[in-house]
């Protein structure tokens, strides 16, 4: 048998027992409290080292890809990233320049700005605002043509002296003031991305050993593990990159085409800022589509290019958000798309722009950990995109909530990939035995358990509908069968369950409640001409009380073959094996589909006359606890 432990961590077990004490929960609140106020206030020493892990990610393919063929891992890592560094500015300095064209043209914009506020007077209210917005855009060509540095004094009107003029003097070198103004702005950023490119070359050039690091670091003892964390992780994180690199070559193509074919100026430059600003989740696209609806307006004195401008990156970022993109997330990271959406916000409030950047990476990496720590489990529920509930348990919810219809759509669902057999077995009698579970630990009272009834009462009606299911008008053919519920209200449940898939086979089947068991209402039940008796028993676990009621029925229907129905896994109080001996039953089975076949099997070996039950019966059997 394969080991599984080595490749994915244990699956969560219904009734996982954490820590879950007053002073355990405020012990991890203030230990979160404190990682998130580090994160915060460690802001600037972080955020280089999370980006550069980041482009390391991004670069290492491109490094192994060198390296395996011939070139030194040295000479490998200043490629890639001298390669990057390039691209990298030569694309900042394409959009700078873009920008400052854009300004400079302001000028001869103008005109056409002005034509399309012209068109809205007397259409759009507050039109009186555009006049303004005209102004503003008359006086920032003005400043860029640089009216302010050449002017001239005025000519002084006749009688009157003339203006005298003032020259100021700068106190301060021109090297000072370029150094304060110019350069010392770009100061921080540029030493920002420098040191980011400093980590970027350490992290790959020493990558093994930073790796072996983290793993002392993490414990030595339990090195199988944490490789597998690591190494998912790692893993996770370069197929969404890549994956989310598709993704804006899927957006981008069609924006470039598409503003080309407008006339939009630079459309490849606005194609290309589409690639890379599809890696902001969310905001990426609307970004892209700032400057080239800003040009649109702009270059053309109607408003037939805005307009299409417009619906082309609306159209492109409708398929992109809504098919693409979603699969991405789902698929290549395991997160939900809630998770995506809280990650974002949760990173932009912590550290602005650049971790809306890093806000799915970095989630990634914690849902990592919570599927191998236990203590930090709920960052994989929370966060993941795996289904926490098993489909039992998600049905049993259902059933608890008081919700028939999406309980129906679960079987629908299941009944398309398997068949309704199965899920009768595989889902609906588990959820039953769950609730028993809960019924026995005292935390499911009676008034909840008859909700559980009627909800699968409902849930077969609903099938029947859809014809996944007989309906109860459905008479059948052959000997009659009894049902009979044992105990309470699952008991009668589960004979339910039985009924149904014995008359979609064809099969005269009547299930009674537990009152027919009672002293009182046993010998009015008419079981004389029943060929199978089956008594359906999810609620107890007592053999004293199973052999009780089979010497019960036994008096009533001593020709009738007794089943006994021990649904769900075997008990050690009271294994299927020994049932037989200690009630003297004819039969025990576990499962839906083994009661099946058992009953056809004991009706294909008597011969019994087709005898219908009574009025008595049928008034019995729609009798409810």
């Amino acid at each position: 048998m394969q080991d599984e432990s080595s490749e994915a961590p244990p699956r969560f077990e219904r009734g996982y027992s954490a820590e879950q004490s007053p002073v355990g929960s405020m012990a991890r609140a203030v230990i979160g409290a404190i990682v998130v106020t580090g994160l915060y206030f460690a802001r600037p020493v972080l955020e280089p080292i999370a980006l550069a892990m980041l482009l390391a990610l991004l670069l290492a393919p491109a490094v192994r890809w060198l390296h395996l063929r011939g070139i030194g891992r040295a000479a490998a890592v200043f490629a890639t990233v001298l390669f990057a560094f390039i691209v990298i500015a030569g694309f900042a300095a394409a959009v700078g320049d873009e920008v400052i064209t854009f300004a400079r043209n302001l000028p001869q914009y103008e005109d056409n700005i002005a034509t399309k506020i012209r068109s809205l007077h007397g259409v759009v209210p507050g039109a009186g605002i555009l006049d303004r917005a005209t102004q503003v855009f008359h006086d920032l060509g003005s400043q860029f043509e640089g009216s302010v540095g050449s002017s001239t004094p005025s000519a002084a009107a006749p009688g009157e002296r003339p203006p005298v003029p003032v020259e100021i003097r700068q106190n301060e070198p021109a090297l000072l003031q370029l150094l304060r103004n110019v350069i010392g702005p770009m100061l921080l950023p540029v030493a920002e991305a420098g040191l980011v490119l400093l980590f970027v070359i350490m992290i790959l050039l020493k990558r093994e050993d930073l790796r072996d690091r983290l793993l002392r670091l993490a414990g030595a003892r339990d090195l199988h593990r944490t490789t597998a964390a690591m190494n998912e992780a790692a893993e996770r994180v370069s197929r969404y990159l890549l994956m989310q690199l598709a993704v804006g070559l899927c957006y981008g193509l069609p924006v470039g085409i598409g503003l080309a074919i407008i006339g939009i100026p630079n459309a490849p430059l606005w194609g290309l800022l589409g690639v890379l600003l599809r890696f902001v989740p969310y905001i990426g696209g609307p970004l892209t589509a700032v400057v080239p609806c800003a040009l649109a307006i702009a270059v053309s004195p109607g408003w037939g290019v805005f307009f299409s401008t417009v619906l082309l990156f609306i159209a492109v970022e409708t398929v992109t958000a809504n098919l693409i993109e979603p699969w991405i997330y789902a698929r290549t990271t395991g997160l939900s798309s809630v998770a995506v959406v809280a990650a974002a916000t949760f990173w932009t409030w912590l550290w602005g722009p650049v971790g809306l950047l890093l806000a799915t990476p970095l989630t990634v990496c914690l849902v990592v950990l919570g599927r191998y720590l236990p203590p930090l489990r709920f960052l994989d529920i929370l966060l993941g995109n795996q289904p926490v509930l098993s489909l039992q348990e998600s049905f049993y919810q259902r059933l608890l909530a008081r919700d028939p219809e999406e309980a129906t759509e679960q079987a629908e669902e299941f009944a398309r990939e398997k068949s309704i057999d199965a899920f009768f077995d595989e889902v609906a009698m588990p959820a039953l035995v769950l609730a028993q579970a809960d019924s026995d630990r005292g935390v499911l009272a009676g008034h909840r358990r008859a909700f559980i009834a009627e909800g699968l009462a409902a849930i077969l009606d609903n099938l029947a509908e859809e014809g996944l299911v007989e309906t109860d008008e459905s008479e059948g053919e052959g000997p009659p069968i009894a049902c009979l519920a044992a105990r309470n209200e699952l008991d009668l449940a589960a004979a339910w369950l039985l009924q149904h898939l014995l008359r979609m086979r064809g099969h005269r089947a009547v299930v009674f409640s537990p009152d027919a068991l009672s002293t009182f209402n046993l010998d009015r039940l008419p079981l004389r001409g029943a060929a199978i008796v089956c008594l359906s028993l999810v609620s107890t676990t007592s053999p004293a009380r199973a052999r009780y009621l089979v010497r019960r029925i036994r008096r009533r229907a001593r020709r009738a073959r007794l089943i006994i129905g021990l649904w769900g896994p075997d008990r050690t109080d009271f294994p299927s094996a020994d049932a037989v001996v200690v009630t003297a039953a004819d039969g025990v089975v576990t499962s839906l589909s083994a009661a099946v076949a058992e009953i056809e099997a004991a009706l294909g070996s008597v011969s019994h006359p087709r005898i219908g039950l009574d009025k008595t019966a049928d008034r019995l059997a729609r009798e409810t606890v």
